[in-house]
Parts: C-alpha cells; structure tokens; sequence
C-alpha cells in the first residue's frame, strides 16, 4: 500500500525554492507515494505545476491560534497521512500535526517541540554551518531517508513562458532584470541610485533594456531606480507595450507566477539576497547577487551562471533586519562598477545552433545501441559552413534507453564524441533519465540548453534548434530560440517550428 506523506513547507519564497531538492528526494525515496504540501498561499504558486507535489493544502489564516490548529488538524486526519515532514521548524508546525494524529513525525528538534515528533532531529551548531538546500537534504538523510542532492528547478508550462515572452516582446534586447527588494529588512537592500547606474551603462553599452521587478510594497524603491534612470538615454515604459523600448517597470504588477516566467525571459538579473535570486537559478536566468548582512555560504545562488558581489567586514554577516551602525558599510562597498562588470561577464554574447541527435544527425534506430546500427545522415558533413557564420555547434539528445536498461551509457557518450571529433561540435548534451523522473533536462525542459548556456555563455534567442521531434519544436519556442523541423524523423508537421524542412541541408541554409 503506498504511503501518504504530508510536507509541511517554508513560509518565504527563497526558503520555498531551497526545499526542493529535498522534496523531490523524498517524493522518489517512497515512488508511489501520494506527497502533500502544507503551506501558505504566498508561495504555494511556486508548486502550482511541480510534478512531485500530487496536492497543495493552504495553511489559511482560519488555521491561526490554537483553535485554528485543531481545525487543520481535523482536515489533516480526515486526509489519513501515514507520515509527516517538517520543513518548517516552528513549534505550531509540530503541534498541527500532533493533532492530527499523524504516526510518524520527522522534523528538527527546535523550538521546544521535541516530545511531539516521533522522530526529532536533533538540531545542533554545525547545522547553522550547512547552506539551506543542504539543511532540508540533511534532515531527510539523518532520519533515514535517502536524500541527494538536485537542482531546484521551478516548473513553468510553455504556455507561461510564451505570455511573459509577449509582455516583454516591445523591449529591445538583451534584457537587465533588476530586483531591488529584500522582503528581510533594509540591511539586504542595495541602493536605488545604484541599480539606475548600472540600468543606464547596461542601456547605453547594449541597446538594451531594463525590467524593474518587486511586490506591492517595494513599487516605492522601483519608482526610485525608474526617477534616477537618466530618462536622456531611453524612452520609458508608458501606456502600451508598443511605446516600450527600454524600461518597464512591473514592480506590484505581478503574481508569482508571472514574476517567475518573467524572470526566467530575462538575459540576466541583479538582485538582493531575495525570493527572487531563488527563483532566477530556478528557472537558469544568469544572475549577479548582491550580499551584505548574510552569508552567501547559507543561502547564496547554486547552479547556472551567477556571481556573488560581497566586501567582509568584521560585522558582517551580521544578519540583522537594520544596521546596527546606521552606515550600511556592506552594502555601500559594493559599487555600481562591481555590478557591472559582473554582468557583462554573465551577459551571454555567443550564438549557437543546437541539434536533436537519433533522426536529425544519425538515424533514428528505436534505442541506438550498438556501432551497426548508426549512420551518419546527409547533411551533416556540411554543418562546417555554420562554424564560418560564428555559431557554436551542439547536440542534445533523450536517451531514456539509459534508464531503461536497453542502451549502454557509455556507448551514447561514444556516439556523441564522433560529433565532437569528426563534425566539430562544440559539445554533446544528454539526458540518461526515464520520463517519469521529471527531469529538468529532458526535452522539452530547457536543461541541456541552459547548461549550454551557463558553460558557453550562449544567447539562446540569437541561436537554432533543429530536430526531427514535436519536442524539439516545443524546447525551442520555450527558450526563444527558432525552430527548424527536419523531416527525417517520423514527424512531419509542427505546432511550434518557425521553419519545416525536408533535410539538414535546407536546415542548415536557413540558419542566418
């Protein structure tokens, strides 16, 4: 019988984006396990379409108070949950459900509530040391479960990226995010005047443009970079999207949702340390945080393309809400040339053409898996003319054949060199899992093309995709790239390629 499993989640977005590693580890510890998250309705958007999360229960304020928990509690032991996980370590989190009855309760042993948790993790002063993900991984490990470590990756349907897509779509490109907010307190937030510093050079430098993002109560600090832009340089943003050319301002004009697509369009972002630096490595958006009164040890960005902006004093980290000092000296530190020039080294500058393998560059054997059955298909000896234009050749590929049992890994790695060695690509990317995994690589999720971008610094809305797949239609039109359909493969038509083709050759003369 599979178990069901209730998460009680995190309360703040940052924190939300740095469980979920942990809740994908414990969603594949128990495979056939019904997973419920607990949380509240701030950030339970982040989880709207997470294939791990089989139902979301809103901790509403009715559930507040002691009478507010026996309510919850009644609705949780009605639900029959065999286990609970406590992401969040505050004593109500336990008592909930303690109520409930629930038989297994794992959760740190913080806040007095030990002797209602079956199990109780002992929380100790090297816990303080580990980096948030590594915090939540690390409870599941220390109870028992097996818990590795994995990318957060926030879920966006392709329906979402092509809206945000629009919204931006009378913005010039490249696009600078900026995010001056930190919900924490003033002692994580950099300067107004400091953004607009960086928003003109990147303007003037690039041709460019800037989205200032923020929830309802940070409008005042966007309004702020909006006056100290030099208004000389750009046209702002105005009543409708034809009239943008150069900034936009969304602060307040947002849900989360929309704020995570609309983060994941842009080319890179600056940021505090904040939900939305979460959610700008969760979606692969390159990123420059900006730290002052915390760690980036603790709760910094992983993965992607990012650098961290920090001066050490001897009162920093401090982690206060406000300065103690009242002179901010962390943040002052940081000067707009630092940011800057970090983001025109994160700004990705190269094209690139990318191509689906089994069907487009060799045939398509059903599972290729042995030297016999591969065969080079017309057209790829030509793929040098690309080079000559400037684009970096790549190849990504599902070999779910791995997981499966049924083709060697070792053999895809061999097939995918013969590209590199004799064809000149750049590199080979593939996915080894099976669908039900619900990777953030396998196609149609962009992960092998934005790990091509965090490598090779590659703008993906300057480069191609070509396949012989509907996925591989549907990979480029959600990360902006075009799309050339080849029909060498099964499929002949497409839904989402800009181009459809007979053969790699009429390919290869479309790509600019």
């Amino acid at each position: 019988m599979s178990e069901k499993i209730l998460v009680r989640g995190v309360n703040w977005i940052g924190d939300a984006v740095m469980t979920m590693p942990a809740l994908r580890a414990l969603k594949k510890a128990y495979l056939g396990s019904k997973l419920a998250l607990l949380l509240k309705p701030s950030v339970s958007a982040l989880f709207e379409t997470d294939p791990f999360v089989d139902e979301i229960i809103l901790y509403e304020n009715r559930f507040k108070g002691f009478i507010g928990k026996i309510k919850l509690a009644r609705i949780l032991r009605k639900k029959g949950f065999s286990k609970a996980v406590l992401f969040q370590n505050a004593f109500d989190a336990a008592l909930a459900v303690f109520l409930a009855g629930i038989p297994e309760r794992i959760g740190y042993d913080r806040d007095g509530r030990g002797l209602l948790l079956t199990k109780p993790i002992r929380f100790h002063h090297e816990d303080r040391k580990l980096h948030h993900i590594e915090y939540y991984l690390d409870l599941l490990r220390r109870a028992g479960i097996k818990a590795e470590y994995s990318q957060p990756w926030i879920y966006l349907s392709l329906e979402e990226r092509l809206a945000a897509r629009e919204r931006l779509s009378g913005l010039n490109r490249p696009i600078l995010g900026i995010n001056p907010g930190a919900a924490y307190g003033s002692s994580k937030r950099w300067f107004p005047e400091r953004f607009a510093e960086v928003a003109n050079w990147f303007m003037k430098d690039t041709g460019g443009s800037v989205v200032i993002f923020g929830g309802k109560d940070e409008t005042s600090m966007a309004q702020e970079i909006d006056h100290f832009v030099n208004r000389g340089q750009i046209q702002s943003f105005a009543n409708t999207i034809e009239e943008a050319h150069s900034l936009l301002n969304l602060a307040g004009k947002t849900s989360l949702r929309e704020l995570v697509s609309c983060i994941a369009e842009c080319d890179v972002l600056i940021t505090n340390d904040s939900g939305p630096m979460h959610i700008a490595y969760a979606v692969g958006t390159p990123l420059v945080a900006i730290f002052g009164s915390t760690a980036p040890e603790l709760t910094g960005p992983v993965e992607g393309r990012n650098m961290v902006m920090k001066h050490d004093f001897a009162c920093s980290p401090c982690f206060a809400r406000t300065c103690a000092t009242s002179d901010m000296r962390c943040m002052y530190s940081v000067t707009a040339d630092d940011v800057y020039i970090g983001v025109k080294k994160l700004l990705p500058d190269k094209k690139a053409v990318f191509f689906d393998r089994d069907g487009t560059l060799c045939n398509d054997a059903d599972y290729l898996g042995n030297w016999n059955d591969f065969k080079i298909l017309p057209g790829v000896e030509g793929l040098g003319v690309l080079k000559n234009k400037g684009y970096s050749l790549f190849g990504v590929t599902n070999q779910s054949g791995i997981a499966r049992g049924v083709v060697d890994e070792a053999f895809v790695k061999e097939v995918n060199q013969v590209f590199i060695d004799k064809y000149g690509f750049d590199g080979f990317y593939y996915c080894p899992h099976h669908p039900d995994e619900h990777c953030l690589c396998r196609k149609p999720e962009p992960g092998m093309v934005l790990e091509a971008r965090h490598r090779q610094g590659i703008d993906l809305k300057r480069s191609y995709i070509i396949g012989d797949k509907e996925v591989d239609m549907a990979l480029a039109r959600a990360v902006g790239a075009k799309g050339i359909l080849v029909r060498t493969g099964q499929e002949r038509e497409s839904r989402y390629a800009d181009f459809v083709v007979d053969a790699l050759n009429d390919a290869i003369r479309l790509v600019k």
